[in-house]
Formats: C-alpha cells, sequence, structure tokens
C-alpha cells in the first residue's frame, strides 16, 4: 500500500491509458465515481430507486453501504489528497473503455457510473491484471474497499457491530460485552496454553 501511495506523491502518474489525453481536469463526482469502484468489487442493492453508482447487482449492502467513503477521507487513512487524482484516473480508464468498445457515455453521470455493471466489472478486470500498468495503485484502492467492508476500519469495533455494519455481520464478527470491551473466557484450544506475565496490564497488553 505504502509504495503505490508513494508511486502517486513522487509525480510518477499512472498510465490512465497511453491514448487518453494527458492533463485531465480534475473530475466531477469525486465520490460517485469511487462509489462506483467499490460497488464493483462489492456490489450490493441500490440505496433508493434511481440510485446509478450502485448498480444494484446483489441483494443486501455492498462495499458503500459499509462505509468505503468514509474509509477513504478519514484523515488517519492518509487518502484524502490522492482521491481527485484517483477518481480522474478512473474516469480515463471509464472513457478509454466505452470509446475502445464502441459505447457512448451518458454525460449526465461520470463516465464509471454511466458505465453498466458488466462494463464496471470487466474494466476491474484489466485494472487489476498484473499485465496492467498501474495495477498497484488499482490494489490499493480495493485494499481500502475490502478493509470497509470486512473490518469497518473507520470506527470502532463495537460501535460498528452495534450498529449493524453489514460486513462484519456477513461475517457473524460476534458482539461486546455490555460495556463495549472484548472478553474471551474460553480458550482457543480448550486449555490455556502460557500464563499471563505477572506485569501484564488490565487491558491485556504485554508488560
Amino acid at each position: 500500500m505504502l509504495a503505490a501511495i508513494a508511486v502517486l506523491e513522487v509525480g510518477q502518474a499512472p498510465a490512465a491509458r497511453a491514448a487518453t489525453p494527458t492533463g485531465l481536469p480534475s473530475v466531477v463526482g469525486v465520490d460517485d465515481t469511487l462509489d462506483a469502484f467499490a460497488d464493483t468489487l462489492i456490489p450490493g442493492q441500490r440505496r433508493f430507486l434511481h440510485d446509478r453508482v450502485v448498480a444494484g447487482a446483489a441483494d443486501g449492502a455492498g462495499a458503500v453501504q459499509a462505509g468505503v467513503g468514509a474509509l477513504l477521507h478519514m484523515p488517519e487513512a492518509g487518502m484524502e489528497a490522492l482521491l481527485p487524482e484517483l477518481a480522474t484516473l478512473l474516469t480515463a480508464e471509464a472513457t478509454a473503455f466505452a470509446a475502445d468498445h464502441g459505447h457512448v457515455i451518458d454525460s449526465t453521470a461520470p463516465p464509471l457510473v454511466a458505465l453498466s455493471f458488466d462494463d464496471r466489472t470487466a474494466l476491474a478486470g484489466e485494472l487489476l491484471d498484473p499485465a496492467h500498468p498501474d495495477q498497484q495503485v488499482w490494489i490499493l484502492l480495493a485494499f481500502m474497499v475490502f478493509l470497509a467492508f470486512h473490518t469497518a476500519g473507520f470506527e470502532h469495533t463495537a460501535d460498528a457491530v452495534r450498529r449493524g455494519h453489514p460486513g462484519l455481520a456477513r461475517l457473524r464478527f460476534p458482539a461486546p460485552d455490555p460495556d463495549g470491551l472484548y472478553r474471551y473466557p474460553h480458550f482457543s484450544y480448550g486449555r490455556a496454553l502460557a500464563r499471563s506475565h505477572p506485569q501484564t496490564t488490565k487491558g491485556g497488553s504485554p508488560a
């Protein structure tokens, strides 16, 4: 992940298709474009009747409902400054993909949002293919998508479980004790493998 961020920060801009013009303007609809990418990897049902960002390719909540946007924007993730560039690159890739396949893009939506779910899936396959020159960048973004869905990394785990976070619910992640702490009264191997160090803290941290 750090390597992919470094690629962007040092100015080695991803190719975004050699045929795409350079000097692309900042993309309109940054969050919608990134959410469309996330929904392609972990699809969910539409949030409202005419939702286009979430394509509705699966029942239940997907990455968007699981909070991928919150994770991408949280300061601790260090992604905020990169999001407009990533969305611009996705726009370039989606535009080039549509041109390659003879599709006319609906100008009322960001190009990636305007693609059908099948086309989004095909494009994602190209971006994540080891042969793609910018694969590492898209792996970084995909990593953040799965992190949001499988860990609710943008909030405390206990709070996420209580509010029914869809990814943790799918994994059947256990609820904490009433005070919000996780305790494990049963040894996973059925017996204690070692005694705790006498200076272990009350929170379970090693001395």
